[in-house]
Parts: C-alpha cells; sequence; structure tokens
C-alpha cells in the first residue's frame, strides 16, 4: 500500500488532472492532453514542465506523419508520487 503523503507540486488542479490522465495510460499526446484539459499550449506546457522538473513526467518526441508529436508519461517517482498524493487526499477526505 502507497503510503500518504502530501504533494505540492502535483496538488495543483491542472497538474494534478493530467497525473490522473497519465496515471490511466502508457502515454499520452500532449495534444490529446491539451484538448482533454482545455487548455492552451503555453498553460499545458508551463504545468508539465512543473512535473518534468521534479521528475515526474517524461516528454518524447516522436514524428508521426512528418510532424513532430510530443508524448507525455509518468515517470516511477511521478507514479509513486501521485498514488502517495492521491492516499493523502483519502485520508483527509475519510
Amino acid at each position: 500500500m502507497t503510503e500518504p503523503r502530501f504533494d505540492q507540486t502535483i496538488h495543483a488542479a491542472l497538474r494534478l488532472q493530467l497525473c490522473a490522465m497519465l496515471a490511466a495510460v502508457d502515454a499520452l499526446d500532449f495534444a490529446a492532453a491539451r484538448e482533454d484539459l482545455d487548455v492552451s499550449d503555453s498553460v499545458l506546457s508551463k504545468h508539465v514542465k512543473v512535473l518534468a522538473d521534479e521528475g515526474y513526467v517524461e516528454i518524447t518526441s516522436r514524428t508521426l506523419g512528418g510532424r513532430a508529436r510530443k508524448r507525455l508519461a509518468l515517470t516511477r517517482a511521478g507514479s509513486e508520487a501521485y498514488a502517495g498524493h492521491v492516499a493523502e487526499l483519502r485520508r483527509l477526505i475519510g
């Protein structure tokens, strides 16, 4: 079982939503995340950078149809931090 611990980096609403989305998949296209979260490229980029700087999100690029596409994935540290944060939120409301 994951130890409950509040994570200030993940707690921001958009970053929490993004982590929840990434926890459910192996990786997600940046554009799909942007559309699902209904934010601009620049807003999402800033939040992704915060998570990446913390080591929680890995950004990779791939070429599809001649266009570069960014893919986002939670790292092991990101998955653990997200699980701990969710456990702490559950503890607080339980």
